[in-house]
């Protein structure tokens, strides 16, 4: 969930492995040969070039045919996989015992809708930050929530996360698609760009806008949350939507003391 505050998802259940479909053999097509008839001129063999239709004996249908299968099989595996995104429930929340809480699918969605209503910021892609902030926890349909608590070191989190994320673009059977998600995902970690310094931002308002309806819901006072990113917003548009955060929540803790 945070950037900064430990234990914040739930794993998903990995002792149900997902098991990828067979990819359907390839045909190879016969050499063609073309006969022609007597001692062809320059003229003549052009027009035969030209006009002379291959033979074809529904190889090549086949082979297309067997492509698309095999595409539209790899990307169903791919989003079925994705699935563990929407049923994992944020383990932060679970902790403070947040009944229902959000999932990962559910933060990553807002994330998104972040990164669309912002307002036009000077040398931004736009549309970079949303598919950055759809993809940016992705890995996590594989490998869950490594947190802090879990006494794994950085670099190990590092790996598996890079194991997984490979993994899932080998399920969706790679490709440019599978070459973006991955450009997007280390471009993320590595907080490598503008766009990536918005949606690690946005990653962390999501975070305290869901606490502050969690703290009006359940009457819960989630200090945590707000203390574990406090200072930490790179971008304006972070430090000002974190601090309209902040001021409704000082409001609503007040209310709440009357």
């Amino acid at each position: 969930m945070a950037v900064i505050s430990p234990a914040t998802r739930f794993a998903p259940p990995l002792n149900r492995p997902f098991h990828r479909r067979s990819i359907l053999a390839s045909f190879h097509s016969s050499s063609r040969n073309f006969l022609f008839l007597g001692k062809p001129t320059p003229s003549s063999t052009i027009v035969s070039v030209r006009c002379q239709k291959p033979v074809s004996d529904g190889v090549s249908s086949m082979e297309s045919m067997n492509h698309v299968a095999s595409s539209v099989s790899s990307s169903i595996d791919f989003l079925t996989l994705c699935h563990r995104l929407k049923t994992t429930k944020r383990k932060g929340w679970i902790n403070q015992g947040i009944n229902g809480p959000e999932s990962i699918a559910d933060h990553m969605y807002r994330m998104a809708l972040m990164a669309l209503i912002a307002g036009d910021l000077t040398g931004v892609d736009r549309e970079r930050c949303i598919k950055m902030a759809i993809v940016h926890d992705i890995a996590e349909a594989i490998v869950g929530d490594i947190t802090p608590s879990d006494g794994v070191p950085k670099e190990e989190k590092s790996r598996r996360e890079t194991a997984a994320l490979k993994e899932m673009c080998e399920v969706l059977g790679g490709g440019l698609r599978a070459e973006e998600i991955t450009e997007l995902w280390l471009e993320y970690e590595n907080n490598a760009s503008l766009e990536a310094n918005i949606v690690k931002d946005f990653d962390k308002v999501e975070m305290i806008l869901q606490a502050l309806e969690y703290e009006a819901e359940h009457g819960k006072v989630l200090d945590e949350f707000f203390i574990s990113t406090a200072g930490k917003f790179q971008t304006e548009i972070g430090k000002s939507w974190a601090a309209e955060i902040n001021a409704r929540r000082k409001s609503q803790l007040t209310n709440r003391q009357r």
